[in-house]
């Protein structure tokens, strides 16, 4: 991605036919980077994610140069080839979430759509608010963060 990244978070709306309708201000940085063609994606099912497809690229060179034996690597694999949809952010900015993770992530009406840098992460808002509560920060986040310089 480039300098720019993807940041913040916005809402959005799914269709009726299970599209994703890119906020705008997400849209010309994700297609800047591979042009319309994107990897959408889960690893738990909990949310959507959407990669540039160049992004996504590299991230298949890192899995090809990691040992293939290993159970973390294969569970990956399975996991994000299972939700995985090579597709296009159309004409009009949408693109379709793939049925099954709609179901798994709650993925219907409204959503909200967060920049990762250099992907997109989807989610029902209700969902991520339950996971910030189970995930609450913590004085032990901060002092990790601040060992790291951030």
């Amino acid at each position: 991605m480039d300098n720019q990244g993807v940041r913040g978070s916005t809402l959005a709306r799914i269709d009726d036919k299970g599209r994703l309708k890119v906020p705008t201000a997400f849209r010309g940085v994700v297609r800047a980077e591979s042009g319309p063609d994107v990897f959408v994606t889960s690893q738990k099912g909990e949310c959507v994610l959407i990669y540039p497809m160049e992004v996504w690229r590299a991230i298949e060179q890192k899995l090809l140069a990691a040992p293939s034996s290993l159970p973390t690597i294969q569970k990956y694999q399975r996991w994000v080839q299972y939700y995985g949809l090579e597709t296009e952010i159309d004409a009009q900015g949408r693109v379709l979430i793939p049925a099954h993770l709609r179901q798994h992530a709650g993925i219907v009406g409204d959503v909200r759509v967060f920049g990762k840098t250099n992907h997109l992460e989807v989610w029902n808002e209700e969902r991520f608010f339950q996971q910030m509560t189970r995930d609450a920060w913590t004085d032990e986040d901060g002092r990790v963060l601040a060992e790291h310089g951030l």
